[in-house]
């Protein structure tokens, strides 16, 4: 039987600013092309020329408020709402900077009302698309094996009949005891945590405190501060992340 092995990777810092360079642009010529908010009637060079940078400076500078908001709320739609609110006033304001200087028209021709709505509507669309494009996870890439073993299969033959066969989620280190976190439940065995990690060795996954180690398909989200973090994983366990042992997370692509 084919087994499947699932480990996380990072995508090169490069591609990633492709990428999103790439989906912006992409975005500023689609709205060109529609042509919304009484672009109409300019001319089709003037509207990529106009919706390319507009699309292009905005986006920016959503990137820009994400990456602040992001460190402190995981929550993908909240997170979003936040990124679009506070963006919304920055890009209005670039927005009239760009119009003026292509159009000359002065600053009292704005209506403030209406073209906070308009550029709300257009963060929306544009932070939403990315978040879905692009995501803030790393890539989850499939590789089948062939009949290849289990690399945590060893650790598991420590615990009762009834969880070794989960799927194991996190050890946690308590005095002479381990803590086995399983996707049906946790378990209290007698072993050192040097031992559980020599044991682990070979299993994607990663040391993130003196006490825990976590399996990196559980990993749904980290939060950093200050150098440390939190890592929260499935089923709500959250995990302290030491500065010590950031860089590993870090390099996976959990930024």
């Amino acid at each position: 039987m084919a087994d499947f092995h699932r480990m996380r990777v990072a995508p090169p810092l490069l591609r990633r600013v492709a990428a999103e360079l790439v989906l912006l642009i992409s975005t500023g010529l689609i709205v060109s092309f529609l042509a919304p908010f009484d672009s109409s009637d300019r001319p089709l060079a003037w509207r990529i020329v106009y919706w390319v940078s507009a699309i292009f400076g905005g986006g920016l500078i959503g990137v820009a408020v994400d990456e602040a908001v992001r460190r402190k709320v995981a929550r993908f739609w909240l997170r979003l709402a936040l990124v679009c609110l506070l963006m919304t006033p920055l890009v209005a304001a670039f927005v009239v900077a760009l119009a003026s200087a292509m159009t000359g028209a002065s600053l009292s021709s704005f209506q403030p009302a209406r073209l906070l709505f308009e550029v709300l509507l257009l963060c929306v669309a544009t932070m939403t698309l990315r978040q879905f494009a692009l995501g803030r996870a790393p890539v989850v890439v499939t590789v089948e094996r062939a009949d290849a073993p289990d690399p945590t299969a060893t650790f598991r033959q420590r615990l009762s009949a009834k969880r070794r066969a989960a799927r194991l989620v996190a050890v946690e280190a308590e005095d002479h005891y381990l803590r086995v976190h399983t996707n049906v439940g946790t378990e209290l065995v007698t072993a050192r945590f040097a031992d559980a990690l020599a044991e682990l060795d070979g299993a994607p996954g990663f040391r993130t405190h003196r006490s825990w180690w976590v399996a990196a398909d559980d990993i749904e989200d980290v939060r950093w501060r200050r150098g440390a973090g939190e890592a929260r994983l499935t089923g709500g366990l959250c995990v302290p992340v030491s500065r010590s042992n950031a860089a590993a997370l870090k390099q996976a692509g959990w930024r």
